[in-house]
């Protein structure tokens, strides 16, 4: 793995304080390898630590969680195979999210759906990706709406306003990964975040996962993220059909510090306050976007 990431995942989470209501989603999440089975694309720009299937699902039943959304990682590449080995084994109890190239096969687009997939990712962040025209990710979208597929993008806040008028015009369910990166430190009023909320206002396709308080908190784990908070419950609030929770296990190209997965959970009932935004969270809209 990369010399500059911390070893993959955390060795001993602690058991969450937070118990999720039954039939809870942990509604992103990435396997990795093994790599001696499942090779890591050439083109990467990391290598992680293999992080397998039977790691996330013993984590999944330790922290309370009944199912799992495996999102498709940039270090994998096209090649779906570690994702798709992982819902198979989860015997219904997983979703996946797939990248795929825009030479896919229909045959290859169906296979992935009898597999589980619901949705491809898009991904922008530049510094885990070269960059891809956008009519290439319009034909791709065409492609998939049919099949009732949605789409997750990742990007970073000073990419929104640029990105508006495409993610507008998307024909599916627009899934936007972790708030859209917004600067914490500028607080929930500075415009880059209010532009996000307004596009979420105006665009009753577009959704927010409100995960990875890890990568954008300024205060980190001493404050158990609690400058994330605000945002996070911002968006529950106004949205809450509309949003997703995942943990990002195994927490990807983090040099600060390893989450604690147990103390991530616990974050929950401070972004999503009463038992109907955590059902809303946790069970009724993954379970819409990912299992009917």
């Amino acid at each position: 793995m990369d010399a500059n990431s911390l070893p993959t995942f955390h060795p001993a989470p602690r058991k969450p304080a937070y118990a999720p209501p039954p039939g809870a989603v942990d509604a992103h999440c990435h396997v990795f390898g093994p790599g001696e089975i499942f090779p890591y694309a050439p083109q990467r720009k990391y290598t992680p630590g293999d992080a397998p299937k039977e790691a996330l699902f013993a984590l999944r039943d330790f922290l309370g969680f009944e199912r799992n959304v495996v999102v498709q990682a940039t270090c994998h590449g096209h090649d779906n195979r570690a994702m798709v080995d992982a819902l198979k084994a989860a015997n219904g109890l997983a979703r996946g999210v797939a990248s795929v190239a825009p030479s896919v096969t229909d045959a290859e687009l169906h296979a992935l759906h009898e597999a589980g997939v619901r949705g491809v990712r898009f991904n922008f962040v530049k510094r885990l990706v070269d960059a891809t025209p956008r009519e290439v990710y319009r034909g791709i979208a065409e492609r998939i709406a049919p099949l009732g597929w949605h789409i997750v993008v990742y990007f970073e806040a000073p990419e929104l306003e640029e990105l508006t008028p495409f993610l507008r015009a998307l024909p599916t369910i627009v899934v936007v990964d972790h708030m859209g990166r917004p600067d914490i430190a500028r607080g929930v009023d500075h415009p880059d975040f209010q532009r996000f909320v307004a596009l979420m206002a105006d665009n009753p396709h577009v959704w927010s996962k409100v995960s990875c308080p890890e990568r954008l908190s300024v205060e980190g784990p001493a404050t158990n993220y609690a400058d994330v908070v605000p945002f996070a419950r911002t968006l529950v609030d106004r949205f809450t059909d509309r949003v997703l929770w995942g943990t990002d296990w195994p927490h990807p190209n983090m040099t600060t510090h390893m989450p604690d997965d147990g103390a991530l959970v616990d974050v929950i009932p401070r972004i999503a306050t009463d038992a109907a935004k955590q059902r809303a969270l946790l069970v009724d809209n993954p379970m819409r976007l990912y299992w009917t």
